[in-house]
C-alpha cells in the first residue's frame, strides 16, 4: 500500500506540490465543456485546504510536445476553477517565475502552474533530474492525484517523487488504486469482466491477465469478429485483425483450461452504411452477409450478457460492445450498462475502466450508479493488464 495525504502529519503553512489530471475538453472559445476531472480532484484540494496547506498544482493539457503553444494554455482552466471554487486560483505562467510568485501564496490558497508539457524535460526519457530538482523547490512535499497520467514515466508524475519527500497519493489516486485492486485481487464471486472495443491487439494484455482472475468473460465490440473468423464464421465487412486469429484461438483455449466461461455474442446488428442510414438488420454473428458489417450486439446477445451480469457479484467493464457513438448502434452497450447498474443496486461491486466505456457510462447513466468510474483511460487499461504504473510505484510505501 502507498502512503496518502491522510498519512501526513501537520502540514499547515507547508507547500503541497500536487500533480493533477485536469486535461479537460475546451470549446473554440476556451470554455470548459466537461469538468469531470476537475470535480474528481476536489476532495484532495478540500482536504489540503482544511489542513492549511498551500496548494501548488501541476497539470498538462493536450500534447504541446515540449513547446509553449498558446492553444494548450491552462489559463482558461485556472479561470474556470476560480469560478467553481469561488476564490482566485493563482495562475503561474512559467516555472521560472513560480518561486517568486509563490512567496505570496497564503495558507489554503491554490496556484496552478502553466502546462507542464510546455517543457521538453517533462517527457524526457533520460535519467537527468535537473527539471525534477527545479520543480522540487516549489513544494515541501509531493502529492500525486493524477491517476489518468500515472502510466507515464514523466518528471511530474514519477521523477519528482524521487527527490521531493514525502511523496504520497491524493484521495482520487488512493480511491482508483483501491477500487481497481479490490476488483482484481480480492473479488466477491462470481466475477465477470466485459471486454469490448475494436481491436484484440490493444486488449491482449487485459484478456490474458483477466483470464487468471475472472469466472466469466463477456467479449463484445469489434474484437468479437476476430474470434468469429478464427472459428471459421462469415463476418462480411466487419472489422477484423487477421494477424490476431491465432491469439484469439489461444485465448479461447486458455479460458477453457482455466474454467472461465467465455460469453460471446450469438447475434448482431449489421449495417451496409456505417452512418446508420442504410439497411440495418439482425443476423447470426457467424453469418454476416458480404457488404455488411457488425455494429452492435443483437437481441439474444444482449439478454445473454445481461443474465450473466445480473448474477455477478464483481463486474469490471473495459470497452463497449458496439459503435455506441451512433444512437442507432448504442442499444447493446446501453443494455450492458443497465444490467451492471441493476447488479450494483443488488450489492455487486462495479468498476468501469478505460476511455470508451467511461464515455458510454457517462452518456447513458450517472457515475453514482456504479461503485467506481475510473478517471484514467490508458492508466486503468495498464493497471488491469497487471503492469506497474510509474506514477504509483514512485510514491512512498506505508
Amino acid at each position: 500500500m502507498k502512503k496518502s495525504i491522510k498519512d501526513l502529519g501537520d502540514i499547515k503553512g507547508k507547500k503541497a506540490l500536487v500533480r493533477v489530471d485536469i486535461n479537460v475538453p475546451l470549446d473554440e472559445n476556451k470554455n470548459v465543456t466537461d469538468d469531470t476531472r476537475i470535480q474528481a480532484i476536489l476532495p484532495t484540494l478540500n482536504f489540503l485546504k482544511e489542513k492549511g496547506a498551500k496548494i501548488v498544482l501541476m497539470a498538462h493539457l493536450g500534447r504541446p510536445k515540449g513547446e509553449k503553444n498558446p492553444e494548450f494554455t491552462l489559463a482558461p482552466v485556472a479561470k474556470y476553477m476560480s469560478e467553481l471554487l469561488g476564490e482566485e486560483v493563482m495562475f503561474i505562467p512559467n516555472v521560472d517565475a513560480a518561486e517568486e510568485m509563490l512567496k505570496n501564496l497564503k495558507d489554503g490558497q491554490i496556484a496552478l502552474l502553466e502546462n507542464i508539457r510546455y517543457y521538453k524535460e517533462e517527457e524526457a526519457k533520460d535519467d537527468d533530474m535537473t527539471f525534477a530538482n527545479k520543480l522540487a523547490k516549489l513544494g515541501d512535499f509531493y502529492v500525486n492525484d493524477a491517476f489518468g497520467a500515472a502510466h507515464r514515466n514523466h518528471t511530474s508524475t514519477a521523477k519528482l517523487a524521487r527527490v521531493l519527500k514525502p511523496a504520497v497519493s491524493g484521495l482520487l489516486m488512493e480511491k482508483e488504486i483501491r477500487c481497481l485492486s479490490q476488483a482484481l485481487d480480492n473479488p466477491t464471486r462470481p466475477f465477470t469482466a466485459v471486454v469490448g472495443g475494436a481491436k484484440v491487439s490493444s486488449k491482449i494484455g487485459v484478456l490474458e491477465n483477466l483470464l487468471d482472475k475472472v469466472d466469466n468473460m463477456i467479449i463484445g465490440g469489434g474484437m468479437a469478429y476476430t474470434f468469429v473468423k478464427a472459428n471459421g464464421g462469415k463476418i462480411g465487412n466487419s472489422i477484423c485483425e487477421d494477424d490476431q486469429l491465432d491469439v484469439a484461438r489461444a485465448i479461447e483455449k486458455k479460458a477453457q483450461e482455466k474454467g472461465v466461461k467465455l460469453v460471446m455474442a450469438t447475434d448482431v446488428l449489421v449495417t451496409n452504411d456505417f452512418s446508420g442510414n442504410g439497411e440495418n438488420k439482425f443476423v447470426k454473428i457467424n453469418e454476416i452477409p458480404d457488404g455488411f458489417e457488425g455494429v452492435d450486439a443483437g437481441m439474444d446477445s444482449r439478454k445473454a450478457f445481461a443474465d450473466v451480469l445480473k448474477s455477478s457479484k464483481t463486474i469490471l467493464m473495459n470497452g463497449p460492445v458496439g459503435a455506441f457513438e451512433n444512437p442507432k448502434f448504442a442499444e447493446g452497450t446501453k443494455a450492458v450498462l443497465q444490467a451492471i447498474v441493476e447488479a450494483t443496486k443488488n450489492g455487486a461491486t462495479s468498476v468501469i475502466g478505460g476511455g470508451d466505456s467511461v464515455s458510454a457510462a457517462k452518456k447513458f447513466c450517472k457515475a453514482e450508479d456504479f461503485t467506481h468510474v475510473s478517471t484514467g483511460g490508458g492508466a486503468s487499461l495498464e493497471f488491469i493488464e497487471g503492469k506497474v504504473l510509474p506514477g504509483v510505484a514512485a510514491l512512498d510505501d506505508k
